[in-house]
């Protein structure tokens, strides 16, 4: 479990209602559970009606993407990747076969299977590389949907509003019970905007970070498979490959620095 995810989303929460509550609210007075049907009811409408099904269908591998931490560690790959180049140096590749059928990463097993079938350098590359484009692609698929949610939660929250308020209009013979239903009207709104802010694009921005981990390090993959393929000095595999540490590390920062750029644009 990646406890930043979910720590955000608890210390957002409990920002807003903490703060709530510092100005003299009440809680049970946030609970409107008709306001919640309609905004994460009509949310999750509308995304059903965006997406294909079998993309919906992938919900849960999206969610566990997020709040997963990734176990694939770059520096113990690159010492695998060396000691392995180090062992077809010396053996040749195909000493590696049964290494390779068993790695427990599905990339770097196909990589190396078809560098002890003698697969050609250039179309070991391009077969890699469609499958890391689809994979980027699939986890582009998976953020959009929740930044779709994180569109539509606050339109809900509007529409909640003025059923709300519709309803109050629609009852004026007691002018006491305006404010509380009025106050209750407001809260579908309230919920539209929090839950998009607080979750639903916190969420997508989670996925697209972690994709481009896991696509920084399939390119050291590639490289270092690619590398061993071409019988290179196994010290200079290493040395080549370490730079993709350095290289990730500037990704990640990278994205965030984007993100942070087009919002305040």
């Amino acid at each position: 479990m990646d406890i930043t995810a979910v720590l955000g989303i608890l210390i957002g929460l409990g920002a807003l209602i903490g703060g709530y509550i510092w100005d003299g609210g009440h809680v049970e007075a946030l609970f409107v559970p008709s306001a919640a049907l309609i905004v994460i009811g009509g949310t999750i409408g509308a995304v059903i009606v965006s997406f294909p099904m079998s993309q919906l269908k992938q919900i849960g591998k999206a969610l566990n993407m997020a709040f997963k931490e990734s176990k694939t560690d770059s520096s113990l790959i690159i010492e695998e990747l060396v000691d392995m180049a180090t062992s077809a140096r010396r053996e040749g590749v195909l000493s590696l076969e049964q290494r390779a059928l068993e790695h427990p990463n599905e990339f770097l097993r196909e990589g190396l299977v078809m560098v002890v079938d003698g697969t050609d350098p250039e179309l070991t590359r391009q077969i890699l590389e469609l499958e890391m484009d689809a994979l980027e692609h699939r986890h582009e698929g998976w953020a959009k949907m929740f930044e779709a949610a994180g569109g539509f939660a606050p339109t809900m929250g509007i529409i909640g509003t003025v059923m709300g308020l519709i309803h109050v209009l629609g009852n004026l013979s007691d002018p006491g019970s305006l404010g509380p239903a009025i106050a209750i009207a407001f809260s579908a709104t309230l919920y539209g905007v929090a839950t998009a802010n607080v979750i639903y694009l916190p969420i997508a921005n989670k996925i697209k970070t972690r994709s481009k981990e896991t696509i920084a390090v399939m390119e050291l993959m590639l490289e270092g498979i690619l590398a061993l393929q071409a019988g290179e000095n196994p010290q200079l595999i290493k040395k080549k490959l370490n730079s993709f540490l350095h290289r990730e590390n500037k990704t990640v920062e990278g994205a965030s620095a984007g993100d942070s750029d087009g919002e305040e644009k």
